[in-house]
């Protein structure tokens, strides 16, 4: 059941993403949502783990297999050259030949009656199922982060790029400024050799802008297999800034351990290994099978050559295991030491993920006092550089403190947008962590975005 309804999961999420895949090519501008429904298509990771979500659900149907008939059928012919030698009435040794065809058609039906084995191998095949489905829902998980890191990089980096250009075109007024003064006796050389080295500091930053930003974009492109056009832009006027809910460490931390499918995984595996621990046991318990068969045969009794034989048999077969040389045995302890390595396993994956969940939570809740601070530090750092400017003109300030005070300012608009989007991905992880619907967690936030019908709008314009 779990296995047709996540079959029936992601056949929905495909048909919704089918459209958007179609019309990529004649979107100029794509949003989050766009992007993480074009990976659940193309991602080469996610197509791996669907492929091995599918190969894990064909271990139940095999399982089942070993529990139900066994029909087996076999046919042979064959020509004998049959050499007799046998002494004769009067006590000499005489050969005679004969050449003849014999043949034999069988077919036999086994049915288990008692096998805890196969039982008890049926019943692990669910577990590793589980386990299939559970690592499937990870890896899901993880693409939401996966792609929304690599969006917000990208966006960074385009803001990041946009701060260095602004930054290049005052310090070259800067410089043409201080050309001026100097020529007009007002000004000193000092002033065009500080502008003018920040200017150059300013092109070596703009390169590495520029090759950041197109690292990003490849990033991207990576996980939706074509190319990436221009992203929607985050909304900031749109953006919530709000801490978790519920405000509680201990209620997230308890609903990422009930919820998690990291956790289901390895509980999934923890329950497979007690099984193969019973398996294993059962190694020492005998099997009763019932057996129908039957076969006809001719020419295959070489006292009566020529002769037919027809033979149908019904019964139980008991088979007794008694000694096989300590192989049970040692697969017991092979099987115990399996399962106790599944519990440590499990048990260092909860204190792990409450470290995890604990580092996102922190990330939402501050990032939401971070955000406000680095707010109001470019509104100070803004006003700070129009006063600058202002006192330049009436000679109390320097070229020099106008410099200091725009780099102060494009720091903190670099820092404030980074924070922004540290906080948006603290979201998204932590609702990962919990095992929040992954297409839920993706509309929460692409609603802070700018629409693409209006972002097109805005190009347009």
């Amino acid at each position: 059941m779990h296995a047709t309804q996540s079959w029936i999961k992601w056949a929905v999420v495909a048909a919704l993403a089918a459209p958007q895949i179609t019309a990529w090519a004649q979107t100029p501008v794509l949003d989050l949502k766009q992007v993480y429904q074009a990976a659940l298509e193309q991602d080469s990771s996610i197509r791996a783990s669907r492929a091995a979500a599918d190969a894990g659900r064909e271990r139940l149907p095999q399982a089942k297999a070993a529990l139900l008939p066994q029909i087996s059928a076999s046919a042979g012919r064959s020509n004998n050259n049959l050499d007799t030698t046998a002494p004769n009435i009067l006590g000499n040794l005489s050969t005679t030949n004969d050449q003849y065809f014999s043949d034999n058609k069988s077919v036999q039906l086994r049915q288990p009656i008692v096998n805890m084995q196969r039982w008890l191998q049926f019943e692990q095949a669910k577990s590793l199922v589980a386990e299939a489905e559970a690592t499937l829902d990870r890896d899901l998980q993880n693409l939401v982060v996966r792609v929304a890191g690599a969006y917000f990089e990208n966006l960074m980096a385009n803001e990041q790029l946009e701060l260095v250009l602004a930054q290049k075109r005052t310090y070259t007024s800067l410089v043409d400024a201080a050309q001026k003064g100097l020529a007009a006796g007002s000004g000193t050389r000092t002033d065009i050799d500080d502008a003018q080295s920040r200017l150059d500091m300013s092109l070596a930053q703009e390169l590495e802008a520029r090759q950041n930003q197109d690292l990003t974009r490849r990033q991207l492109q990576l996980l939706v297999n074509q190319p990436v056009p221009a992203l929607a832009k985050l909304n900031v006027s749109s953006l919530k800034l709000e801490g978790p809910q519920p405000a509680s460490l201990d209620a997230w931390t308890s609903k990422a351990e009930q919820n998690s499918p990291e956790i289901k995984a390895l509980q999934a595996r923890l329950e497979a290994a007690r099984r193969e621990v019973s398996k294993s046991q059962a190694g020492h318990l005998p099997t009763l099978d019932a057996v129908a068969q039957w076969s006809n045969s001719g020419s295959e009794n070489i006292t009566r050559i020529n002769s037919r034989y027809e033979n149908k048999t019904l019964g139980v077969q008991l088979n007794i295991p008694i000694f096989s040389g300590g192989y049970v045995n040692s697969t017991i302890r092979q099987a115990v030491a399996e399962q106790t390595r599944a519990e440590e396993s499990l048990e260092a994956l909860r204190r792990d993920l409450g470290v995890r969940v604990h580092k996102e939570f922190r990330g939402v809740s501050e990032g939401v006092m971070r955000v406000r601070a680095l707010e109001q530090a470019v509104r100070s750092a803004e006003q700070m550089m129009k006063s600058t400017q202002m006192s330049l003109k009436a000679g109390s300030r320097t070229q020099l403190d106008v410099l200091n005070a725009q780099q102060q300012m494009t720091l903190a608009q670099r820092d404030l947008a980074q924070a922004r989007y540290v906080f948006l991905l603290s979201k998204l992880r932590l609702a990962s962590l919990a095992g929040d619907d992954a297409l839920t967690s993706v509309n929460e936030v692409n609603a802070f975005f700018f629409p693409v019908s209006a972002t097109l709008s805005g190009a347009q314009k």
